[in-house]
């Protein structure tokens, strides 16, 4: 069987553990029909099928997202992401992922001081004056301490978990085995794309593993943001910085997350705190095209003068000119109720999966309809994004995965602007951009500059096209295919002609031959007829009865 090639050895011990786990809440099926079991039936170890009967009455939903939990923070991690992947999972699915919470406990300083001594180059009370061995948080891939830099003041070191990439990795080898089984034993998960879902996913967990590329993320944003005076993201300091250690500025302010807990200081404009945080998103999305991705709660602080500081660039989001001219295209079609422009803008999103046109376009008239005579500033954006969203799922269409991050991303600003404002409306503060965007679309300079663009690179790249085409050519590479409707039936009426033609010619080729037989005297006779004479009659004759029964049977078709 497949996976008996694709899993190895070293990774049995760890199969085994999601095997467990799996069959505990419930998923027993799934196992036997990838041949978990029977591997790890092989290989000697013992598979236990007890399961606790209170969870045969969860909900499925539930049961994943439990099962996540227990397998560790790689896998919480991937229930996170698919939190964001609204268009291929049901609303019971996205509502339990999106409570995934890595409870990890954190590391003893103690197992952490030889690896920061390794990254350091010295031993960290000769780098820093003041070290808090006790962490400011922890999370699943490293945590966080305070410290003093001499000269620069307080700091914050980020230290990757110790063996932690050895985990991931192992981890991410079976999830990419397993999503390639899953896609080709489990007929029902096929249309989830699970290999699709998990190379995202394993790309983003490998850039999260290297705290080099958070910094650069974090420092890229402070230059694309440098004109945002009420906005303040963390210096980082390069000289200490590596792949396994992040050290920034320390920025001391309230918690968005302590807000809603219920610790409110005297001063501070939670208001003030979401109008500001939707504006500074917005620009990085439509204007940079790089954004943070993750503004839940705790990565919001409230900074004196209503000043807010962002936290945490481990996770980023692209968008190209192209997608964000889409995006607004969108918003567009629905203020001038084109639905055809919809459908287009949705199948231009998918990945080229044959669908009904016919019932896309349906649900998209629907869908214009009930957002019919509002205006921009009028829409609810939140609500208009997860309408999209259910259109997309039940027409089995699938989101890239930028527009899919940038659709969570827009709903969880909606829900912590709400948190910390009930009279919030991202609708408010997207209209102005989608509008600003507009306008520098529709401009004839902008069109004619578009187009110029695009008659460019076309001659720029037909020299180099031309000789890849000719080269191919002498290689004896190029083909040319055509695919003719009802080609295939025309093949089959061919040779059938060519058939009949062969059978006539040899019927004829016997009789010729036959007739001149008949003419000779010697060899043995029957009925007074020469005998191979008379057999080439009878076969000409049977011949040719098949060959005429043949043509009135094509002919009743």
């Amino acid at each position: 069987m497949l996976i008996d090639v694709l899993i190895a050895a070293e990774d049995l011990g760890r199969l085994r553990e999601i095997t467990q786990v799996l069959i505990q809440f419930g998923f027993r099926d799934i196992t036997q029909r990838m041949g978990l079991v029977s591997l790890l039936q092989r290989a000697g170890s013992i598979v236990h099928w007890e399961r606790a009967r209170e969870l045969e009455e969860q909900s499925t939903a539930k049961r994943v997202r439990m099962a996540l939990e227990a397998l560790g923070p790689t896998f919480v991690k991937l229930g996170q992401l698919l939190a964001s992947r609204a268009d291929l999972l049901p609303p019971d699915m996205i509502a339990e992922f999106s409570r995934l919470q890595a409870g990890v406990a954190p590391v003893p300083f103690s197992e952490l001081e030889a690896q920061l001594t390794e990254d350091l180059g010295e031993a960290p009370e000769a780098v820093f004056t003041e070290l808090d061995t006790e962490p400011l948080a922890a999370g699943s891939i490293g945590q966080v301490h305070r410290a003093e830099l001499p000269g620069r003041g307080a700091v914050v070191l980020k230290i990757r978990r110790p063996g932690i990439e050895k985990s991931v990795h192992s981890d991410l080898r079976l999830l990419e085995r397993l999503a390639q089984i899953l896609e080709s034993e489990v007929a029902e998960l096929r249309r989830f794309r699970p290999r699709a879902i998990v190379r995202q996913f394993a790309k983003s967990m490998r850039a999260e593993l290297d705290f080099s590329i958070e910094a650069r993320n974090t420092s890229r944003i402070a230059r694309n943001m440098a004109g945002f005076d009420e906005l303040r993201i963390p210096r980082i300091h390069d000289a200490f910085t590596r792949e396994r250690l992040l050290v920034l500025e320390f920025i001391e302010g309230h918690s968005a997350d302590a807000w809603i807990r219920g610790d409110h200081p005297e001063g501070l404009r939670p208001d003030r705190i979401a109008a500001l945080g939707a504006d500074v998103i917005l620009h990085m999305v439509f204007d940079d095209g790089f954004y943070h991705a993750d503004p839940h709660p705790g990565n919001v602080l409230f900074l004196p003068g209503g000043r807010i500081g962002l936290l945490d660039f481990g996770m980023v989001g692209r968008l190209s000119d192209d997608r964000r001219t889409q995006f607004v295209l969108l918003l567009a079609a629905v203020i001038d109720r084109d639905s055809d422009a919809i459908v287009d803008t949705l199948l231009e999103w998918s990945d080229g999966t044959e669908i009904d046109v016919d019932a896309l376009s349906a649900d998209a008239a629907d869908f214009i309809d009930h957002y019919a005579e509002r205006e921009l500033k009028d829409l609810d954006v939140a609500k208009m994004l997860e309408d999209i969203t259910r259109i997309v799922r039940e027409n089995d269409l699938v989101l890239p995965a930028d527009v899919a991050m940038l659709i969570k991303v827009f709903l969880t600003l909606e829900g912590l602007g709400r948190r910390l404002d009930p009279s919030f409306s991202l609708d408010a503060h997207l209209a102005p951009v989608a509008r600003r965007m507009m306008r520098r679309m529709r401009s004839p300079r902008r069109v004619i500059a578009s187009n110029w663009k695009d008659l460019r690179r076309f001659v720029v790249a037909l020299p180099r096209d031309l000789r890849r085409l000719v080269q191919r050519a002498r290689r004896g590479g190029l083909r040319i295919e055509l695919d003719l409707k009802r080609l295939d039936d025309f093949a089959r009426q061919i040779d059938r002609s060519a058939n009949r033609v062969t059978m006539g010619l040899i019927t004829s080729a016997l009789i010729v031959g036959t007739s001149i037989a008949m003419t000779i005297d010697t060899g043995p006779r029957l009925f007074d007829l020469p005998l191979l004479g008379l057999l080439g009659f009878v076969t000409s004759f049977a011949i040719g009865l098949m060959l005429l029964w043949s043509i009135l049977r094509s002919g009743r078709r």
